[in-house]
């Protein structure tokens, strides 16, 4: 088969591999020839001679990277370059030497086998291996090919083996008795403790389920699983009280939910302990013997009437008193009371069904020994009703009958109504009143249904004759006692057409009961233009008044001014008038402090000598003061006079420097910085003259 030679891999010789030889029926052997070779590989991999067609390999080959190698073959006369012979395909196929040794996919292959296996693929040593004992294994494994011979090759990896967990331990309590408290006031739903039982699996193998199995407090307690931490929570199933039961015994118990049958040889899977929960006393208000009181009452009830009565008692066992009272507001109109001491309910004003048919009150009810602990409780009280409202009509009745109209002509049908609210309905009759019956020009008809038809009792009418008939109907009911009361319905004569209805009558207010007539609006035109006209006279005679002279008398003026063209002598000048004679001695006030400065010593008031009697002043200032009280056309108003006088009492005595008898430089001012922020400036200028002077 020239088409297809073959060749070792990984040669290792110095020299060219030969591969074979390509030879051509044309070669006659004189050098005529030349050999071509194309291909997978050819002028670089594989060479050929071109004079005697010897192919050889340039390189090693390695049959893992490429098993094949196609390639092609022709033979050209050298002279012409023509080919001799058609093209030839050919293979060159890599034989394959063991050169590689066993590879592993993985350096490290990781494997979980559940504890307690039996024969696998890769076979456990021991027998019940148990996961809690140990959880991981590593194994080293070797492969070897040509069958293990000699000259083989060979790899290795490593294996780490996890023994996965089984249920093949039942949960166990570390303890075999728990003890929690709880107050009796504990709602349900409160929890009371935790117990938590102890499994050596893991994940689903050490869920935990608890429940309550036996003891006194079977249906008082719960037990629920906390998912998350794997623990028992004790919680509150119903009210406690401790005066009933003190404590309580249960029986809770551990147990897996996911249990291998396999595993049931090792026993029961769950773990039972007592739990002991004892109720601590709290003091409770007080408690009604009913959650809400139903109560009932005539209407026509008398003030201070018992309606019934309510009872609480102190659940502890003390026994507290209790007294009862009526929260405020929800009787805000104090309709109802109670006895503090025995709960009876009683009225305090007079009921009215037809007003208000429910009262809804709240009772509250405390322990005179701890008014904290207090309880209520909601009172519905019904008012039944008794027959104290007569029946009236249903709405005011003002009908109109036609002059033409005939005998027993239905004109109105009258409806009744009854505030009162009677057990078997209302049912009312009507009539004409006494006194109409005789001469009325109508007739009642009772229907018998609580209505009642007018009927003409004559034919025809004539409304100048008579336009308005009063028809006083007594209405009564059918309860005890009787009820009645009389309406008037006013019935008009009027004018109608052919058809019945009506055209005209005299009283146009029943066609216009709204309406003003054309001299009723005139009338209010007519007030409202001599109104305008009044108000309009009232302003011209008020312009046209005179104001009279505030001053009628020039002499009065010149009274009241007195000039002095003297200059005063200052404060010593205190022998012109005697000034004390202007003070008022109710305003003096001795012994007055001044209240800005905190003097250090107290001082008395220097009292300003009084000054000489001079009886000009003085008797002037009364004359004319005598004049002005008795003068009736004086001005009402009184003369305002200043006088530049200063005031005695004054701690600091006068501030003038026409007393001082020294200079300003034997003065010593450091008294000024006592006397408060008020003679903080002249502190200032005058404290400080000393310090210049020194500098």
């Amino acid at each position: 088969m020239w088409n297809q030679f073959f060749l070792l891999e990984e040669y290792t010789g110095s020299d060219y591999q030969y591969v074979g030889k390509l030879h051509s029926d044309q070669d006659r052997g004189d050098g005529s020839l030349k050999y071509i070779l194309s291909g997978d590989g050819a002028g670089d991999l594989f060479i050929i001679n071109e004079n005697t067609g010897d192919i050889q390999a340039t390189k090693r080959l390695d049959r893992e990277e490429k098993p094949v190698y196609i390639l092609r073959a022709q033979a050209i006369n050298r002279r012409t370059g023509r080919p001799v012979e058609p093209e030839s395909e050919f293979i060159i196929k890599i034989h394959d030497i063991n050169d590689n040794e066993p590879i592993f996919t993985k350096d490290v292959y990781t494997a979980t086998v559940p504890e307690m296996s039996d024969v696998g693929i890769i076979k456990t040593a021991l027998l019940n291996m148990d996961r809690e004992n140990r959880e991981q294994y590593q194994v080293v494994i070797q492969a070897k090919d040509m069958g293990g011979q000699m000259g083989g090759l060979s790899g290795t990896t490593t294996v780490n083996i996890t023994l996965t967990d089984v249920n093949d331990n039942p949960p166990r309590f570390p303890q075999s008795t728990y003890q929690f408290k709880t107050p009796e006031s504990s709602p349900p739903g409160t929890p009371i403790g935790r117990i938590k039982a102890s499994d050596a699996d893991v994940g689903e193998n050490a869920a935990i389920e608890y429940s309550i199995t036996d003891g006194e407090g079977l249906d008082m307690f719960d037990v629920i699983t906390d998912q998350e931490t794997q623990e028992g929570i004790i919680t509150v199933k119903k009210f406690l009280d401790f005066e009933k039961k003190k404590v309580y015994t249960l029986k809770v118990e551990a147990s897996n939910p996911h249990v291998e049958p396999r595993f049931l040889y090792l026993g029961p899977f769950k773990d039972s302990a007592t739990v002991r929960i004892v109720v601590e006393d709290v003091d409770e208000p007080p408690v009604f013997s009913k959650l809400a009181y139903v109560l009932q009452i005539r209407e026509d009830a008398q003030i201070n009437t018992t309606i019934g009565s309510v009872t609480a008692q102190d659940p502890d066992a003390a026994r507290n008193p209790v007294k009862y009272s009526v929260d405020r507001h929800t009787d805000m109109d104090r309709i109802f009371n109670i006895d503090s001491g025995n709960g009876s309910i009683f009225t305090s004003k007079l009921l009215d069904r037809e007003t208000l048919l429910w009262h809804n009150i709240t009772v509250i009810a405390t322990e005179i020994n701890n008014p904290k602990q207090s309880s209520r409780v909601p009172l519905y009280i019904k008012v039944l009703d008794v027959n104290d409202n007569a029946p009236e009509f249903a709405e005011f009745y003002e009908t109109f009958v036609c002059e033409k109209a005939k005998a027993d002509q239905l004109i109105q049908t009258l409806h009744a109504v009854d505030k009162d609210d009677p057990y078997s309905g209302h049912q009312f009759s009507f009539s004409l009143a006494p006194e109409a019956v005789s001469g009325s020009n109508f007739t009642i008809q009772d229907n018998k249904d609580n209505t009642a038809g007018i009927l003409t009792r004559k034919n025809g009418y004539n409304r100048h004759e008579m336009s308005t008939y009063l028809l006083p109907v007594v209405i009564s009911d059918n309860d005890y006692p009787v009820q009645s009361s009389t309406g008037t319905v006013t019935v008009r004569v009027c004018a109608c057409d052919h058809h019945g209805n009506m055209q005209s009558c005299h009283a146009e207010a029943l066609i216009h009961p709204t309406g003003l007539s054309t001299g009723a609006l005139v009338a209010i035109l007519l007030c409202i233009v001599i109104l305008l006209v009044t108000v309009v006279l009232f302003a011209a005679l008020r312009r046209q008044r005179k104001k009279e002279p505030l001053i009628i008398s020039k002499e009065d003026i010149r009274d009241n001014i007195v000039s002095y063209n003297d200059e005063g002598g200052g404060e010593e000048d205190t022998q012109a008038f005697d000034i004390g004679t202007l003070r008022n001695p109710e305003a003096i006030e001795d012994n007055k402090l001044r209240r800005d400065i905190v003097p250090e010593a107290l001082f008395l008031p220097r009292r300003t000598p009084t000054a000489r009697d001079n009886t000009d002043v003085r008797d002037f200032i009364n004359q004319r003061l005598k004049e002005n009280d008795t003068d009736p056309t004086a001005p009402p108003y009184d003369s305002l006079a200043t006088y530049a006088y200063e005031g005695t009492g004054s701690v600091a005595d006068s501030l003038s420097s026409l007393e001082s008898a020294t200079t300003d430089g034997d003065q010593d001012y450091d008294y000024l910085s006592d006397w408060g922020p008020r003679f903080k400036k002249l502190a200032d200028m005058y404290g400080g003259v000393d310090s210049d002077k020194d500098s």
